[in-house]
C-alpha cells in the first residue's frame, strides 16, 4: 500500500476526487451499483432501463453462474420456463429461422458480416447480442437490431414494458425470485421483438460459453457457426482451450450444418467429436483466398488480417442459409469447386465458390463499431477496438501498427501516438499492457470507463461504463491526497466478494495499470530496444514513423478521473467534434500533463489507440460521436 501510496503523489491527483468526502464516496457506489426499481414505473424508455439495469449487473451474473456450475443444466431449465411464463414456447422459436454462433474471437464480427450479407438479399434481418459476450458500447439498445439499426426506443419500450408485466403476472408465489436476470431477460425481450416484428431471419450471438447459455434453448437453427476459439472466462467454461470447445460445441444439434474456422488440433478434435454425438454435419471453412481465386480480391469494411477469417465464416453461414431455405439468391452462386486441401483436412471442407455481388457489397458496407475502427478528425486520428484477451490483443496491435504503416504522413511535425487503455473484471492487465509495448507509444493515458454525464435523467446504461459520474476538481492537490488516502482505506476493508464497482475500486485499479506500464517501460528502455522489432507483413524493421521524441524511450503516462478528462487532455481542443467546457482546474499541473500538451497541441499528427475495454471505446465513442447517444 505504500508503494500505492507512492504512485499517487506522482500521479493519481488527475483522478478525480469529491470535496464532499464520504457523502459523494457512498453517492459514487450508489450510481454505479445497479438502482433499485421505481415503486411505480412509468412506461418510459429511461424507466425500461432504469428497470432493466435492477436486474443485475455483468460482474453478477458472472459470479451467479460460478456459484452455479454444480448443475448447469438447471440454468437452461430455468430459462425454458421463463420462456414459457413470457407466453412463448421453444417451438416457437423455429419460426425466427436462427443463425447461431459462438466462438471466442470474432464472433461478434462475424454475426454482422453474416446479417449485413443476408439482408443485402432483401431479407428482414433480426440480430441479437447476447449481453454475456461483450458490452453495448453506447445504449443497450444496439443489442437488438432489426435490418442493422438498434430498435428505436419506442419499440424498445413497448416490448419491455409488455414482457416484464406479463413475467411479473405469472410469477410463483412461493419463489422470491420472478424475473429472469438481466442477460436472460434481453434474450428473452429479443425473441419477442423479433416473433413479432416478424423478421425472415434472426442471427444470434451466443454469450458465454453454448452448452449452458441462456440462448441454447432455441432447438432447431438453420446453420451453426464457431469462430476462432482461445482461452477466456476461465473460471466458467474451463482452463484449457480443448475444455472451452468442448462448451462452445454445445449448440451443435441433430442434422443442421455447422461450420467452423481452422483450429489448433486439440480444440478442433474435440469440436468434432461433438458434433459426431448428435449427427451434426461440421464443416472446415477455406480460407477467403480460395474464394477469391477467379475473381476480384474481397474488400471489407471491418479492418484487420483477423476479419479475414470471419469473413470466410460469415460467407458459409449465409451461403448455407440461403441453401437451406431455397432462397432464390442461392441460384446466383456458382457450382462449387473440389479442393485440393480437402484430404489434409480432419473435417470435410465446405463448398469453395464465388461469392456474388450482394456478397460482395456487404462484405464492403459490414460496419461494426468499437472493432478495428478508425475515426480521423483532423490531426487527430483515433484507433478503437475493444481488445480484452491476449489473443485479441495481438490481433490489434498488428491492426494498429499495419495502420501506421499505411498511413499518410501528415506535413513536416513530430507525430506522437497516445495509448489511451482500461481493463475490468478478471483481465490480466500486465499481460495485454505487455503485448502493446512494442507500439512505442508516447504517452499512456489510464482512466475508469466513466464518461460525465450532465443529467441524472440518463440511464441507458447500467454498468459502470456509463453510469458512474466525475467528481468535481475543486479542491488543491494535498486535499486530493488526503480523500485518494480515504479511498484507499475504503478499498481494503472492503467485502471482496461483493462485486458491485465502486468509485474507489475503478481508480485504484487504473493506478494498477499505470504501475504496470512504468515497470514494463522501465524494463524495456535500452539503446538498442526497437533496433529489431517483430516484423510486419510487407513492411520495413522500424515503424517509427517519425523521429523519436526526447521522451520515447520513457513513455509519460498519465491517469485521469474520466473518460471526458482523458480527451481533453489528448485532444487540446483540436478534435473538431469533441469540444467540451474548459477544461478541470489542475489538468495541466503535472510536469507530464503540462509538458505533453505543448508537445500533442504543436503535433502534425496525434494517434489515439484506445483497447483494453469494450466500456471504455464506448465511453469515447459517446463522446466522440454524439449521434450514437440519440
Amino acid at each position: 500500500m505504500s508503494r500505492a501510496r507512492s504512485h499517487l503523489r506522482a500521479a493519481l491527483f488527475l483522478a478525480a476526487v469529491s470535496p464532499c468526502g464520504a457523502t459523494t464516496r457512498t453517492a459514487a457506489r450508489r450510481e454505479l451499483s445497479a438502482r433499485p426499481a421505481p415503486l411505480k414505473p412509468g412506461m418510459e424508455y429511461q424507466d425500461a432501463v432504469r428497470t432493466l439495469n435492477t436486474l443485475q449487473t455483468n460482474a453478477n451474473y458472472l459470479e451467479q453462474v460460478k456459484r452455479q456450475q454444480d448443475d448447469p443444466q438447471t440454468k437452461l431449465e430455468a430459462m425454458k420456463l421463463y420462456l414459457a411464463r413470457s407466453g412463448l414456447q421453444v417451438e416457437d422459436l423455429d419460426r425466427l429461422n436462427i443463425i447461431h454462433i459462438t466462438g471466442t474471437k470474432g464472433k461478434g464480427s462475424t454475426c454482422a458480416f453474416t446479417e449485413r450479407i443476408l439482408r443485402s438479399y432483401g431479407l428482414k434481418t433480426g440480430f441479437f447480442r447476447s449481453p454475456g459476450s461483450s458490452p453495448h458500447l453506447v445504449q443497450v439498445r444496439e443489442r437488438i437490431r432489426i435490418n442493422g439499426q438498434p430498435i428505436s426506443p419506442e419499440l424498445f419500450t413497448k416490448h419491455f414494458w409488455r414482457l416484464y408485466h406479463r413475467l411479473e403476472e405469472t410469477k410463483d408465489s412461493k419463489s422470491c425470485v420472478s424475473m429472469p436476470a438481466y442477460f436472460r431477460f434481453l434474450t428473452l425481450m429479443a425473441f419477442h421483438v423479433f416473433l413479432q416484428e416478424k423478421v425472415d431471419l434472426a442471427v444470434v450471438e451466443v454469450g458465454i460459453g453454448g452448452a449452458y447459455d441462456c440462448t441454447n434453448i432455441i432447438r432447431k437453427p438453420v446453420v451453426c457457426g464457431v469462430s476462432s476459439l482461445g482461452i477466456d472466462h476461465t473460471s466458467l467454461l474451463g482452463d484449457t482451450v480443448e475444455e472451452i470447445a468442448w462448451q462452445k460445441g454445445g449448440i451443435f444439434k441433430h442434422g443442421v450444418p455447422a461450420f467452423t474456422v481452422p483450429q489448433l488440433d486439440g480444440p478442433l478434435a474435440v469440436l468434432k467429436e461433438r458434433a459426431e454425438q448428435v449427427s451434426c454435419p461440421l464443416y472446415l471453412c477455406p480460407p477467403l483466398e480460395a474464394l477469391e481465386e477467379g475473381g476480384p480480391p474481397l474488400t471489407l469494411g471491418l479492418e484487420g488480417e483477423h476479419q479475414r477469417s470471419n469473413a470466410a465464416l460469415a460467407l458459409q453461414l449465409a451461403r448455407c442459409w440461403l441453401q437451406q431455405k431455397d432462397h432464390q439468391g442461392i441460384r446466383e452462386l456458382e457450382a462449387s469447386r473440389p479442393s485440393l486441401l480437402q484430404r489434409l483436412q480432419r473435417l470435410p471442407l465446405a463448398p469453395v465458390f464465388q461469392p456474388t455481388s450482394h456478397m460482395r457489397l456487404a462484405l464492403r458496407d459490414t460496419e461494426w463499431l468499437g472493432r478495428s475502427q478508425v475515426l480521423r478528425r483532423g490531426h487527430l486520428t483515433w484507433y478503437l477496438d475493444g481488445a480484452h484477451t491476449s489473443s485479441s490483443m495481438q490481433a490489434c496491435v498488428r491492426w494498429f501498427r499495419q495502420a501506421l504503416l499505411l498511413g499518410e504522413r501528415r506535413g513536416s511535425g513530430p507525430e506522437v501516438r497516445v495509448l489511451l487503455f482500461n481493463s475490468t473484471g478478471d483481465r490480466d492487465p500486465e499481460a495485454l499492457l505487455k503485448l502493446l509495448q512494442p507500439c512505442q507509444f508516447d504517452y499512456a493515458a489510464f482512466c475508469p470507463n466513466l464518461t460525465e454525464v450532465s443529467s441524472t435523467d440518463n440511464a441507458d446504461d447500467g454498468t459502470e461504463a456509463r453510469v458512474g459520474r466525475c467528481a468535481q476538481w475543486t479542491k488543491a492537490l494535498a486535499l486530493k491526497l488526503n480523500c485518494l488516502a480515504l479511498l484507499l482505506t475504503s478499498f481494503v476493508i472492503a467485502d471482496q466478494q461483493n462485486f458491485t464497482v465502486t468509485l474507489d475500486q475503478v481508480l485504484l485499479r487504473c493506478l494498477e495499470h499505470q504501475q504496470h506500464w512504468n515497470h514494463l517501460d522501465e524494463k524495456q528502455a535500452s539503446p538498442g530496444l526497437w533496433s529489431t522489432p517483430s516484423p510486419e507483413p510487407g513492411g520495413p524493421a522500424s515503424l517509427r514513423l517519425a523521429p523519436c521524441p526526447t521522451h520515447t524511450r520513457s513513455t509519460g503516462s498519465l491517469v485521469f478521473s474520466c473518460i471526458s478528462h482523458a480527451l481533453q487532455w489528448i485532444t487540446q481542443g483540436r478534435d473538431p467534434v469533441f469540444q467540451p467546457p474548459s477544461p478541470p482546474q489542475g489538468l495541466l499541473a503535472h510536469p507530464v500533463a503540462g509538458s505533453g500538451a505543448s508537445i500533442l497541441r504543436e503535433a502534425a499528427a496525434i494517434h489515439v489507440l484506445v483497447t483494453g475495454s469494450l466500456h471504455l471505446v464506448g465511453g469515447v465513442l459517446k463522446l466522440l460521436e454524439p449521434s450514437l447517444s440519440q
